[in-house]
């Protein structure tokens, strides 16, 4: 697999459903620890909802992923929202739907109901990319090497992470799947530079 879909940027949308109100918000992100951060700002923006559950995936494989019912029947509100992001093949996405509760017990299809279209509702809101699945090295050089190795990285579609110069310069870079063979076997050409799969 060479490429993956993501989402563009965070988007918003709220169901109602018996009195209940369901806001769902969907972002994009890059780790466990960028969905537990802005799952707390979530938490501090809605203090008085009854229920904050959630559903996130991560990685080009997919396999890393979580859902929470936070106290709704088992099942019956993170696996609809990950069916959601599942249904639309998309990865490094969050969403965490809020519910405050109308006083009208909506039983478990309804809340599967419920999540879901809140879901549905939220991602339409966010504009689908295609990104390419990278590959990252570290690539430690003299300062003398670094504009070819950057001219190399940019030849291959890939960009700059991280740059690190002194005497000697180390960066980090990605480089998309289809194309870090070749960028490998050309910065395997220059005399003083080492490449390291990260």
């Amino acid at each position: 697999m060479d490429s993956y879909k993501t989402i563009l940027k965070e988007g918003q949308a709220e169901y109602k459903d018996r009195g209940s109100r369901f806001l769902a918000i969907a972002f994009p992100l890059v780790s466990t620890d960028d969905f537990k951060s802005r799952l707390a700002e979530i938490k501090k923006e809605h203090p008085k909802a009854n229920h904050h559950c959630f559903a996130y995936r991560l990685g080009t494989d997919g396999n890393t992923f979580r859902v929470s019912d936070d106290g709704e029947p088992s099942g019956s509100a993170g696996r609809p929202i990950l069916g959601q992001l599942d249904s639309m093949q998309i990865t490094n996405t969050g969403v965490v739907v809020v519910r405050y509760f109308g006083g009208t017990l909506l039983g478990v299809p309804g809340l599967i109901n419920a999540y879901k279209m809140a879901t549905a509702l939220a991602l339409q809101m966010c504009p689908i990319v295609e990104k390419p699945v990278e590959m990252r090295y570290s690539v430690s050089c003299t300062y003398h090497d670094l504009n070819e190795v950057i001219r190399i990285v940019k030849l291959c579609n890939g960009h700059v992470e991280s740059n690190d110069q002194g005497l000697f310069c180390t960066i980090q870079i990605a480089i998309p799947k289809n194309r870090s063979e070749q960028a490998v076997a050309l910065l395997g050409k220059l005399y003083q530079v080492e490449c390291k799969p990260l």
